[in-house]
């Protein structure tokens, strides 16, 4: 996953490069279109685009990139010279100092006296403990509230503590109702990230009926590709990354970045179970390189599982996805979803592959 000479920008000859069953995956799974964006600035304007973007040349010259993903439908649109714009990364701990100045009046400070308990009671971990939402989004819906008020300051062993005591949750409320089975794990890091308290916590809900829209959605689409193709939509998907320089497996769990990320630094993590813990591991590591290498501090995490007992519908094949996207600067007042994201597609400006580099490093490392 290693090649420092590569970048979203060429994808087009990377593709080709590929071997030819990889190269006929891509083209069935991926579109790929490139344009060229032109501008004519005015010559009291080009100081400031040397200043602010380094060289008139890319300002009047821009290769956009177009990804679309042909079986799921998810876009990312890339300009290369987005990536080019002056950013100031703040220190993580003048980040947290902030954070922490907000400790005061903390709403889940004493979870056991101030937050409400689900019917079938707490679940408590060796660095957290669960409480009931007290606005819900479905019949189960509860909180992994961490001892730590600050959402920065996780380890190996507070990570996987955190999965553990969800899959613990998701259990004990599917045995309180066997009819809710569909299980989803939500990690909103700061306000930025969507987050409403600042004190560290995760949510974890469990439906029935059927899935959450985009995980029922991705489900028909990978049912769909086995029976045009006759092979496994995640096992190709991951493949063609994997070729690309995208990618990396270790003990059976996938890791790549998103060639169609919905946002920034898109990194997808597959497993067969959400038990597992490499795969827990595995979601620390790519968090603890996205806080320490990356300098994300707003991030979201998204676990799908298939469901916890036999459903009506097939889910042969489907694993457990670990979704996890950089949400920005966490004090910048504008947003980073627009019209575009909601209603279009995703305009990204961090390149996928040194993503993938930056990922393989903190992999290395680590083992």
């Amino acid at each position: 996953m290693n090649h420092p000479s590569r970048s979203i920008a060429e994808l087009d000859g990377l593709v080709e490069s590929l071997p030819e069953e990889t190269r006929r995956l891509f083209h069935r799974i991926f579109s790929v279109t490139f344009t060229s964006g032109v501008c004519q600035p005015t010559e009291t304007m080009l100081p400031w685009i040397e200043r602010q973007f380094g060289s008139v040349e890319a300002v009047c010259q821009q290769r956009v990139i177009k990804v679309t993903n042909l079986v799921t439908f998810e876009g990312a649109i890339f300009n290369p010279l987005r990536a080019l714009r002056p950013r100031q990364f703040e220190d993580r701990l003048k980040v947290e100092a902030a954070v922490l100045d907000r400790a005061k009046d903390d709403p889940l400070a004493h979870p056991l006296t101030d937050t409400p308990e689900d019917p079938f009671g707490r679940i408590e971990g060796k660095y957290c403990i669960t409480a009931s939402n007290i606005a819900k989004y479905d019949e189960f819906h509860g909180l992994i509230i961490f001892n730590d008020y600050n959402p920065l300051a996780f380890t190996r062993e507070k990570v996987v503590d955190y999965l553990d005591t969800a899959w613990r949750w998701a259990q004990r409320a599917h045995e309180y109702d066997p009819a809710a089975k569909y299980f989803f794990f939500v990690w909103n890091s700061l306000k930025k990230a969507g987050a409403s308290l600042a004190h560290g916590h995760a949510q974890v809900v469990l439906g029935r009926g059927s899935h959450y829209a985009k995980i029922e959605a991705l489900r028909r689409a990978a049912l769909d590709y086995r029976q045009k193709y006759g092979s496994n939509y995640f096992d190709d998907l991951f493949q063609v990354h994997h070729e690309l320089g995208l990618g990396t497996e270790r003990d059976g769990i996938r890791t790549f970045a998103y060639l169609a990320p919905i946002k920034e630094k898109e990194t997808i993590i597959l497993a067969s179970s959400f038990a597992a813990d490499a795969f827990r591991e595995q979601v620390y590591e790519v968090l603890a390189c996205f806080r320490d290498r990356m300098h994300v501090t707003a991030f979201n995490v998204g676990i799908a599982t298939p469901p916890l007992s036999p459903t009506p519908e097939s889910w042969e094949g489907f694993p457990v996805i670990a979704r996890i996207v950089d949400r920005g600067y966490p004090w910048d007042g504008s947003s980073d979803f627009g019209t575009m994201e909601l209603f279009a597609a995703s305009i990204v400006s961090s390149d996928p592959f040194q993503v993938a580099r930056e990922l393989k490093a903190t992999l290395v490392a680590a083992h």
